[in-house]
């Protein structure tokens, strides 16, 4: 894994190398993604779908050729069951609102995680407003793992459930859910999942087939691509029944004052002129981490995670949330040190060059039934490195003497 592939890596910060541990909130982009969207501009930029001329035929081919490239990624059946969006957010957005139109009334209940980013949140509120929903809530235990039996008894007892919603891996404690079995326990009593894959996509591989979910979410610029792009994967038989999310061009077969009819899918969602330089990056970008190999990036990413949980641990006073002994956790740990607030650290190591994230990291749910304000996170991605995860924790170790 060649770190010169990411320029900005080789930058300083307040005259120190940079060391860049923000990679939940978003990746830094390989050289061959920026290239390939200069390259596209300067070179195949005309609106996709709607041209006979050259151009528009060749930028045709590259964003729909990247649909494809997706669909293998995650091992989808049809290019018909990817959706471009603008990212998780927007794909979830799409979801409730579009499934929420076809198949939920008054009454109805969605059942969420307690550790859900907002985005997995929010629009689902958002729905229960508009229709009168109920929300009902899958517990953490304390060692931050999902509590399986009370999902089982939400499954049992909520005889008006129509929808799971789950993130695979927790931006906050880098939980990794145990999806296949969520998935199989909810089609047992006929109920439908959405499965966010944020935070699992850029770490290890994902296998539609293999979780059987019915939708999935994700986003580009967290798996090294553009910002602005995302991806919303969707059974066929599902999305055959919503309506479209938004009106416009592209999203249309047929047009008069007195009717509109629909196009066929995927296009029946994306209304608009996409962003077809965007998606061709995001096919860049996967391809380029196929190439290393997602089993590759997996193992190294899981040492850099115990590496760096074992250097944590060194610090006086730490307190590492998640992360329990014989349990796998992703590559993001949150932590606090006793007596120092959790924005000081991220603002004392950002003067070292360590780029950490601090804050509630849109999970405030979940922070507050951790009985906190906040956290320092530190997340890793395929170019880090031990040398800099001893940074950090040399960085740590400077914060607590200082107080």
């Amino acid at each position: 894994m060649n770190r010169d592939d990411f320029p900005i890596l080789s930058r300083t910060v307040y005259n120190r190398p940079l060391v860049y541990l923000d990679n939940a909130a978003t990746t830094q982009k390989p050289r061959c993604v920026v290239e390939a969207m200069v390259e596209e501009y300067y070179n195949v930029n005309a609106n996709v779908h709607r041209g006979v001329h050259f151009l528009s035929q060749q930028a045709t081919d590259l964003h729909e050729g990247a649909r494809e490239t997706v669909r293998k990624f995650i091992n989808a059946r049809k290019t018909s069951e990817i959706l471009f969006t603008r990212g998780t957010t927007e794909s979830i957005n799409l979801l409730a609102y579009s499934f929420g139109e076809a198949f939920l009334k008054k009454g109805d209940e969605i059942l969420v995680s307690q550790m859900e980013h907002h985005s997995n949140i929010v629009p689902w509120q958002m729905l229960a407003e508009r229709k009168g929903l109920r929300i009902k809530v899958i517990p953490i235990i304390d060692d931050g793992q999902l509590d399986l039996g009370a999902y089982d008894r939400l499954l049992q007892e909520s005889a008006r459930l129509k929808l799971v919603c789950v993130t695979h891996v927790s931006n906050v404690l880098g939980t990794v859910n145990p999806v296949e079995e969520l998935t199989a326990k909810a089609h047992e009593h006929g109920i439908p999942i959405l499965i966010d894959g944020a935070q699992s996509t850029p770490h290890f591989k994902v296998d539609m087939q293999k979780i059987d979910c019915d939708f999935f979410a994700f986003s580009g610029h967290k798996i090294y691509g553009p910002t602005g792009v995302g991806v919303l994967y969707g059974k066929e038989r599902w999305l055959e029944q919503m309506p479209p999310y938004q009106g416009g061009g592209e999203m249309i077969n047929k047009v008069s004052f007195e009717r509109t009819t629909y196009n066929e899918l995927p296009y029946k969602f994306e209304a608009g002129t996409p962003d077809y330089v965007g998606t061709h990056a995001l096919a860049t970008a996967l391809d380029y981490i196929s190439g290393i190999g997602m089993e590759r990036i997996q193992a190294h990413e899981q040492e850099l995670t115990d590496y760096a949980l074992q250097r944590l641990r060194e610090i006086d006073n730490i307190q590492i949330y998640g992360h329990p002994e014989g349990k796998n956790g992703d590559a993001a740990i949150s932590f606090n040190i006793r007596g120092i607030h959790h924005l000081d650290i991220g603002t004392l190591l950002d003067r070292l060059g360590i780029a950490v994230r601090t804050g509630h990291h849109c999970a405030e749910p979940l922070i507050h039934r951790l009985g906190i304000e906040g956290t320092v996170r530190a997340s890793f991605a395929l170019y880090n490195t031990k040398e800099e995860i001893d940074a950090l924790a040399a960085g740590l170790k400077r914060v607590v003497s200082m107080f």
